[in-house]
């Protein structure tokens, strides 16, 4: 990506709603820190979460495909 795409995606991301730019600005640093080589440690909320997703494994308990689908289709809109 050339520096001009990203300068004018970044000019369209002002537009976004405060929560989807704050996304985006978490996937940056997290890209930032890699290049950097600094290692990522997980906030307790974080930590809580991947709790919930291994028990809910470990009970057998996954999304539908349906459920699924309406997640992709809320998050992945044209």
């Amino acid at each position: 990506m050339t520096a001009k795409v990203l300068k004018e995606v970044l000019e369209r991301v002002e537009a976004w709603p405060q929560e989807a730019q704050e996304e985006l600005a978490e996937i940056a640093r997290e890209i930032d820190a890699g290049l950097k080589g600094v290692k990522y440690h997980a906030d307790p909320e974080e930590l809580a979460g991947v709790d919930r997703g291994l028990r809910a494994a470990q009970e057998g308990r996954f999304a539908s495909e349906e459920e699924l689908e309406a997640i992709r289709s809320k998050h992945l809109r044209s």
